[in-house]
């Protein structure tokens, strides 16, 4: 059984600290379990810069994108229980995005053509119904997505779909993985399937079961002095970093990013996975749904962008590694993942019964922060 060297699971702490120390993020939790152990678990520099607040192991981060992942299982259970299927048109829930409804852009936004056929619940879940996102390009319908204000947190969900659906299509539903919206639309879906707020639904149908209680889409005020802060300005472009108010109750609960957690929390959420569904005799989803979520879905379909890295495809809710090489990373075949664009990643690697997540709140520099994790984690193996 692996385990984590001891004089290199140092190492990894050293290396974070003194990135800390030369102002590149405020701080970060880390956290390794290997073999169901947990053999790390530091919280590292400070919580706030601004007021000099040290790093807790509870400070409360918005963990963005790592949404997706507790979103995608929900759906899933629902398909368990026979109230959806992944075949299921998107439209036969919100009718505003049927194809007749829909077109794609082409020729830089001056032609619009016919949709060729609905998105499915499982092209949300895998990226494939042809959103995108307004951060990750200048095309006509990233401008528009702009234009709309897309991220505003004002909105319903369902109010949200129906100015999404307003935009046309960045892609043919089918043709392409292009990372997008997919995850809030099927947010605003699960809430006509299950007739209550998608908060209320991952309450009872996750957060609640795991027995976690800080993860939600705001931070009550009792709390709040646990928000974990980035740094006024960016230290490379000197800009001000603006992350989304975690003390905001917003309208748009947002299936695609909006929730904030702990380390302790998401450890729950990974513990269920390492565990095919089930935790401290709590059964939430059978082991063949875990593994089905886990494995890639994307087979010869392209994938847009530098998002998924050479040897990855992605499953439903996570990026998932098909190759033992290709990646510049080290990994196992299986391993899965996914981040958050404010700082915050996560793997499961199940060949080497190991998980691992790092919690900043640095979104200029989350990309060298969790590839480095990676390395540092993998390096640090016995």
């Amino acid at each position: 059984m692996a385990s984590l060297n001891l004089q290199t699971a140092a190492r990894m702490q050293s290396v974070l600290q003194e990135h800390i120390d030369r102002g590149r993020i405020p701080g970060a939790v880390a956290l390794v379990s290997v073999g169901g152990r947990t053999e790390l678990f530091a919280a590292l520099g400070q919580q706030d810069p601004a007021a000099g607040t040290p790093m807790q192991p509870d400070s409360i981060f918005r963990i963005y994108s790592m949404t997706k992942p507790i979103v995608s299982l929900a759906t899933l259970m629902l398909v368990e229980q026979g109230r959806l299927q992944l075949i299921d048109p998107v439209a036969k829930y919100l009718p505003q995005f049927a194809a007749s409804n829909m077109r794609v852009a082409q020729d830089a936004g001056r032609q619009l053509v016919a949709v060729q056929r609905d998105a499915t619940v499982h092209d949300l879940l895998r990226h494939t119904a042809g959103f995108t996102y307004e951060f990750l390009g200048d095309s006509a319908v990233h401008k528009q997505y702009g234009e709309v204000d897309i991220a505003a947190r004002n909105r319903s969900n369902a109010e949200f779909c129906s100015v999404l659906a307003s935009v046309p299509l960045e892609n043919q539903p089918g043709s392409c993985w292009q990372y997008s919206r997919a995850t809030d639309v099927l947010g605003a879906l699960l809430e006509v399937v299950s007739g209550q707020s998608l908060g209320a639904l991952l309450q009872q149908f996750i957060l609640g079961p795991l027995g976690v209680k800080d993860t939600a889409f705001s931070v009550p005020a009792s709390q709040q002095h646990r928000i974990a802060e980035p740094f006024a300005l960016d230290p490379d472009s000197g800009k001000p970093v603006v992350m989304m108010d975690a003390r905001e109750v917003p309208h748009f609960e947002s299936g695609g990013g909006g929730l904030l957690s702990t380390a302790g929390d998401y450890t729950r959420f990974l513990q269920l996975m390492r565990s095919r569904g089930t935790l401290d005799g709590v059964r939430l989803a059978s082991r063949k749904t875990i593994e089905w979520m886990t494995a890639d879905h994307l087979g010869a379909i392209p994938a847009n962008g530098d998002m998924l890295l050479p040897g990855h495809g992605f499953g439903l809710g996570f990026a998932v590694r098909t190759h033992a090489g290709l990646a510049p990373n080290a990994g196992s075949v299986g391993m899965y993942f996914w981040t958050g664009i404010g700082g915050t990643s996560f793997f499961v690697d199940p060949a080497e019964d190991l998980f691992a997540m790092l919690l900043t709140q640095a979104p200029g520099q989350r990309i060298f922060f969790r590839t480095l994790f990676r390395q540092l984690v993998y390096g640090a193996l016995d």
